[in-house]
């Protein structure tokens, strides 16, 4: 009886250590390689200026590590986008398109921005983005800015948020002023909306 009373202080000491364990970005960046790969379901909302309401997607999302990202968009229009490597595949409406990402850098620094933060991997992120990183392990934010004048154009800001491993939300700010915002789920927590 004794012995387990004198546990108890130990394991709240423990306990408060774990908890206040620093939060940097490479703490992050190990907590989101721990969990690479993965599904989950998402809802985007885009704003483009020249419409009065957001364009709502919605679908699927699949990571597999170190680069193969899926994303199935079931609302509006059913379409299929797969990042492979340097390969970028797009089906919709019974039709396919390939494309090398070598052929597009800005495109491809972005896609890298997406691939390296589900992969925890700060280099490749460093590479093409300037890094910010607020807030602790229960609820952090993650701001990328583009390094390069050219990507600047296309995309001024990523915002990110998430719990722990878990990415919540990205929010892509376009060099034009429209923007996009994901939210994420686990893919077992509910079906993608209809």
């Amino acid at each position: 009886m004794i012995r387990r009373l004198l546990l108890l202080p130990a394991l709240a000491l423990c306990t408060l250590a774990a908890a206040a364990e620093p939060w940097t970005l490479d703490t992050l960046m190990q907590r989101l390689a721990d969990r690479a790969g993965g599904r989950v379901n998402f809802i985007e909302r885009k704003y483009i200026a020249i419409l009065d309401e957001p364009v709502v997607s919605t679908g699927q999302m699949s990571f597999t590590p170190p680069g193969r990202l899926e994303r199935q968009t079931v609302t509006p229009k059913p379409e299929t986008m797969v990042l492979d490597g340097d390969r970028l595949s797009i089906r919709r409406e019974g039709r396919e398109l390939d494309l090398r990402l070598r052929d597009y850098p800005e495109a491809a620094a972005f896609i890298d921005s997406i691939r390296g933060t589900l992969a925890g991997d700060r280099q490749a992120l460093e590479r093409r983005f300037l890094l910010s990183l607020g807030g602790d392990a229960t609820a952090w934010w993650l701001d990328l800015l583009p390094r390069d004048g050219k990507l600047a154009e296309l995309v001024l800001r990523i915002h990110i948020e998430g719990q722990g491993g878990h990415i919540r939300s990205v929010e892509i700010l376009q060099g034009d002023g429209d923007r996009s915002v994901m939210t994420l789920e686990p893919a077992d927590a509910a079906q993608p909306p209809a």
